[in-house]
C-alpha cells in the first residue's frame, strides 16, 4: 500500500480536521481530484490527489484531526517503506521504547508506559495521561485507539461538544498566551473633533497605529520567549480581528503605512468578505507584526486584549462615544475613541508603550488621515 500523507498546508499550519471526504475506499480516483476538504486554524482547504490510483484506506473520520506528515489516503499498490507511518501504532516493527520487550511483568509496572512517539505525541495534544491506560497492542503497546478512546470517555463524562477548527485554534492560542506572555494594559482617549462627519474609524486607526510604529517601532515586533530574540519589523502588517459565528479569525492587512486609505479600505472590504465565505487564503492569516481588536464596533470602552506571541503588542479600539469635555477653556461635547494598549512587559518597557500610545493618540486627533 501507497501512503499519502497530511501535506504540508502553510508556514504554521500543522495540523487540520477532516470536514468531509469526497472519495470512499475501492474508488479509482485520477490525479488533481478532489479527495478531502479539511478545516485548519486558518481557512477551509481542499486537498486533491496527487496522482491515479484506487484508494484502499482512508485514515480519519469526519471530526478527526490530523497532523501534517500523518496518512491520510492509502493507495493499492506495493508499498512504499518511505512513507509508511501506520508502522508507529503497533506491531512487532513499530519504534517504541523497546528496551521494555522481554522484561518481566513485574519490572514493566514500574516502567513508563510503552507507546510510540507518535502515540505520545497524541496523548499529549488529547490531555490523556498514559500511566492511567491499559495498552491493548502486543505486550501491552498503547495504540492510538487507546488513547482515542480514553480521551472520548472524558468528553463524555464532562458533556459539550468538543472544539473544532477556528475555536479550537482560539482556545490553544489564548492558552499559550497566557503560559508564556507577561502583560501589561493602559489605557488613553482620542478626541476625534477635528475629523470630518464621514468617518472611517477601522482606516483611521490603522493609519494612526503605523504613525505610532513610526516613534516607537519595538511596538512591531516579534519576541522569542525561549532564545531571548527580538525581531523588530520595518513595515506595519496589521491583524485585524474580525468576529464570525465560526469564531475570531485575523486576517492580515500588509504594509499599512505605505499604502493609500483607499488602497486599505478596498483590502480591508476584501478581507472580510473572503473570511465570511471562508475562502480566504491560510497566507492571509499569517505574518501579522502588531494587532488590532475594534472591539467598540458591537459595545465596550475599554478592554484588555491578549497579546499572541510572537507579536508583543495590541491595540484595542472601544465605541466612539459623545462625552462632555474642556475645549478652550469652556465644556464642550466632543466624540471620544477609548484606546487600549496590551505590551508584553517581557520585550517591551512601560516608557515605550507609552510612548506609542501617545503617538497614537496624537495622530488619531489630526483632522485628516496620517
Amino acid at each position: 500500500m501507497k501512503y499519502f500523507k497530511l501535506p504540508d498546508l502553510g508556514e504554521g499550519l500543522q495540523e487540520a480536521e477532516i470536514v468531509q471526504w469526497h472519495v470512499k475506499p475501492g474508488e479509482t480516483v485520477k490525479a488533481d481530484q478532489l479527495l478531502v476538504s479539511v478545516e485548519t486554524a486558518k481557512a477551509l482547504v481542499e486537498i486533491p490527489a496527487p496522482y491515479d490510483g484506487v484508494v484502499s484506506k482512508l485514515f480519519g473520520q469526519e471530526g478527526d484531526i490530523l497532523h501534517v506528515g500523518e496518512p491520510l489516503v492509502g493507495y493499492e499498490g506495493e508499498e512504499d517503506a518511505g512513507t509508511v507511518v501506520g508502522r508507529l501504532e503497533g506491531g512487532g516493527e513499530a519504534q517504541t521504547d523497546s528496551f521494555f520487550i522481554g522484561a518481566a511483568p513485574s519490572t514493566r509496572e514500574h516502567l513508563a508506559p510503552r507507546a510510540t512517539p507518535a502515540v505520545r505525541q497524541l496523548a499529549r495534544r488529547l490531555g490523556v495521561d498514559l500511566a492511567s491506560l491499559q495498552g491493548s497492542g502486543a505486550d501491552g503497546l498503547i495504540t492510538r485507539a487507546d488513547v482515542e478512546a480514553a480521551a472520548r470517555q472524558s468528553r463524555e463524562r464532562f458533556g459539550g461538544e468538543r472544539l473544532r477548527g477556528v475555536r479550537r485554534s482560539m482556545a490553544i492560542n489564548m492558552a499559550r498566551s497566557h503560559a508564556e506572555v507577561v502583560p501589561v494594559t493602559i489605557y488613553g482617549d482620542a478626541d476625534l473633533h477635528r475629523w470630518p462627519e464621514a468617518r472611517d474609524p477601522l482606516i483611521r486607526i490603522a493609519k494612526a497605529i503605523a504613525a505610532a510604529c513610526r516613534e516607537e517601532p519595538i511596538l512591531n515586533a516579534w519576541f522569542d520567549g525561549q532564545s531571548l530574540a527580538l525581531k523588530v519589523h520595518e513595515r506595519l502588517d496589521l491583524g485585524i480581528a474580525v468576529d464570525t459565528p465560526d469564531g475570531l479569525f485575523v486576517p492580515v492587512l500588509r504594509d499599512v503605512g505605505g499604502r493609500s486609505a483607499a488602497d486599505l479600505r478596498e483590502g480591508v472590504g476584501r478581507l472580510r468578505a473572503d473570511v465570511r465565505a471562508r475562502s480566504i487564503p491560510p497566507q492571509e492569516m499569517m505574518g501579522a507584526t502588531l494587532t488590532l481588536s475594534n472591539f467598540g464596533t458591537f459595545f465596550g470602552r475599554y478592554a484588555n486584549p491578549v497579546v499572541v506571541p510572537p507579536q508583543v503588542a495590541i491595540v484595542g479600539a472601544g465605541g466612539i462615544r459623545q462625552e462632555p469635555v474642556v475645549w478652550e477653556g469652556q465644556v464642550a461635547i466632543h466624540p471620544i475613541l477609548p484606546l487600549s494598549l496590551t505590551f508584553d512587559h517581557r520585550a517591551v518597557t512601560g516608557g515605550e508603550a507609552a510612548r506609542f500610545l501617545g503617538a497614537l493618540v496624537r495622530a488619531l486627533e489630526q483632522p485628516e488621515s496620517v
